[in-house]
């Protein structure tokens, strides 16, 4: 049997819920255990600059302000273990988490696992991921220095990207599956965003268009493009493909255990509670905070979560 740790609170996921969530069960002076598979901070260490994060009048790099959340919770208290959670199982009054290198026994669990990039589901791109395919622009969008790129997915993070892309490529194309008169067709909700790309002389749109196919052998050479309007086909040179059409929550260690959605989102109550007791969940991986996927929101949802697992174990006591 592996070798095991008891706590108070075990918090599965580093991004800025996990975190936020072991900033306040150290306050509450909880043994807090942060278990994270990847680098701490979640999807904002893929994250350029953030500017609607309150406290903070000049814009800040996603990493930095991960690092810094980081560093808060560890000097409040919570330590960070680097391990995979496979599965939890309810013991006596509390659970067993399971993890690749232990396991680890806690009175309370916050599932802050948050989620991965869905990847575009057509002919040649998983071939090519890596290859002239990308899901991480701040990671990839270096090596595009004068290149043509094009960017699928118009809502808030992929409008960041493409303008983000602008510093390096030559061009970057919006492939927006909507016509250019649908007051939806951008889906981010934010206005000034879409009005820095859209005045971005290095972008441009490719509405009521869809991509069927990504092309090359060793490296992205071009697009299989279909417009929908007149159901035509046509290819596209280009040198790269930057995907932002939205995530799959990392929830599949839980199935069977706790309850999801049918897009696979832990469900929970106001209080941020599963179905199991003791047992909460926050940020991106939860179906409501999910909607939003900003971190202000998801760091939120921990707070809530640590202040509801302080309530929990009061009164279990």
């Amino acid at each position: 049997m592996k070798n095991s740790m008891n706590t108070d609170l075990i918090i599965i996921g580093a991004g800025p819920a996990g975190l936020t969530a072991g900033i306040y069960g150290g306050r509450a002076l909880l043994s807090t255990i942060i278990l994270e598979q990847g680098l701490p901070g979640g999807q904002l260490n893929e994250t350029d600059f953030i500017e609607n994060f309150p406290g903070f009048p000049e814009k800040i790099a996603g990493p930095e302000l991960m690092k810094r959340t980081r560093s808060q919770a560890e000097r409040l208290g919570a330590k960070i273990i680097m391990d995979t959670v496979t599965h939890i199982e309810p013991i006596g009054d509390g659970y067993r988490v399971h993890g690749t290198q232990k396991e680890y026994g806690a009175r309370a669990v916050i599932i802050a696992s948050g989620s991965h990039p869905r990847e575009l589901p057509v002919d040649g791109a998983k071939e090519l991921k890596g290859k002239g395919v990308s899901y991480c622009a701040t990671c990839d969008g270096f090596f595009f220095q004068g290149k043509r790129i094009i960017e699928i997915g118009a809502g808030d993070s992929g409008l960041t990207e493409a303008i983000f892309l602008t510093r390096f490529a030559e061009s970057v194309q919006i492939v927006v599956r909507h016509p250019q008169d649908d007051p939806h067709a951008l889906r981010a909700s934010s206005n000034i965003l879409k009005k820095r790309a859209e005045e971005n002389e290095k972008i441009s749109f490719l509405w009521n268009t869809v991509v069927e196919k990504v092309l090359g052998e060793d490296r992205v050479s071009g697009v299989l493009l279909r417009d929908l309007g007149t159901g035509k086909s046509e290819q596209m040179a280009i040198d790269g493909v930057f995907v932002n059409i939205g995530h799959i929550p990392d929830t599949e260690f839980l199935r069977g255990v706790v309850d999801l959605d049918r897009h696979g989102y832990i469900v929970t109550d106001d209080h941020l509670r599963t179905n199991l007791p003791g047992v909460f969940a926050a940020g991106d991986v939860r179906t409501d905070a999910s909607r939003y996927a900003q971190a202000v929101i998801a760091a939120a949802d921990g707070a809530i979560a640590a202040i509801e697992v302080e309530s929990y174990l009061a009164q279990q006591r």
